[in-house]
């Protein structure tokens, strides 16, 4: 892994600047101070690029036959939704080695989603994507994308994280030159991260890297949109444990009796929630320290500084 922070991109509001329609920020000092000691923050702030100055006008997304528009109610209904687009494919073209995306919640421009939609009336009548996240979000689908609101939930916050690491590496084997040795040795770098997942998405991205003869190009583009879709699902309980015994199997005829009893109570110790799932791995990883296995070692689901958990 390079010793560079990955790059993120995020709403400029969140790291402090005061860009805001009354001039003030929404500071969140987790994503600076904690998140922040892996990620090297790009802000944007859509509304000031296109022009809107601070302060300004307030937003909103308005109901039409033609789905939802972004409109300035106090300045004569003013439709910034053109610009908005606009900018966010330009964010999207320009911005390439993003490897994810920190949007602020319910901005009816950077709002990923659950943005409140309002009829003619002004009452509320739905929910959508802000404009500008939708339009970066369809020309950049496979970046991971969260808001600031729901990284709040742990889960949620481990499985960004995690989807960040490893879309990381996918740009990186771009950036390598993509082959079909280089894809096989993605796959199987990250087989029990996917079966701690999906066991049906490991199965199916295990059928595409079986026949990369032909079509290399047109597999890559099904392999990177599938693999992101079932990493987006937060990895549940008992697929981890899963993925855990299956990991404990490769060392059961190399450990003393004892051993295979403690590596066992540790499982069954994070299936029934009493210890954290860091207690098994890091046994896990002491027993490969000791043992070695080639094939283990390059697992990136036993590493939690590859996989950001």
């Amino acid at each position: 892994m390079s010793s560079r922070k990955i790059r993120v991109g995020i709403s400029s509001c969140l790291l402090g600047e005061p860009v805001r329609y009354n001039g003030g920020h929404k500071h969140d000092r987790y994503i600076t101070d904690v998140l922040g000691e892996h990620f090297e923050y790009v802000p944007y702030c859509p509304e000031v690029a296109i022009g809107l100055g601070v302060p300004r006008a307030t937003i909103r997304l308005r109901a039409t036959s033609v789905g939802a528009r972004a409109v300035q109610p106090d300045v004569g209904e003013r439709d910034v939704t053109d610009q908005l687009s606009a900018y966010g494919r330009t964010v999207a073209t320009d911005s390439g080695d993003l490897s994810g995306y920190i949007f602020k919640s319910r901005s009816p421009s950077c709002g990923p989603a659950r943005v409140k939609v309002y009829d003619e009336r002004g009452s509320p009548s739905g929910a959508a994507a802000g404009i500008y996240a939708a339009a970066f979000r369809a020309a950049l689908p496979l970046v991971p994308v969260e808001d600031e609101g729901r990284l709040n939930d742990p889960d949620l916050r481990d499985n960004f994280i995690e989807r960040v690491f490893v879309y990381h590496r996918w740009q990186q084997m771009f950036a390598r030159g993509i082959t079909a040795a280089a894809l096989v040795r993605f796959h199987s770098e990250h087989k029990f991260l996917l079966l701690a997942h999906s066991q049906a998405a490991l199965r199916e991205l295990g059928r595409m890297t079986a026949n990369l003869a032909n079509g290399l190009p047109e597999i890559v583009e099904r392999y990177g949109a599938r693999l992101m879709a079932a990493l987006a699902r937060p990895a549940r309980r008992g697929d981890q444990v899963n993925a855990l015994q299956h990991v404990a199997g490769y060392f059961k005829d190399r450990l003393d009796a004892g051993d295979r009893r403690e590596l066992a109570r540790a499982i069954d110790g994070y299936r029934d929630g009493r210890v954290p799932i860091i207690v098994a791995l890091t046994l896990i990883r002491h027993h490969l320290r000791r043992l070695g296995h080639s094939y283990l070692e390059g697992q990136h689901f036993l590493h939690a500084e590859r996989r950001g958990a």
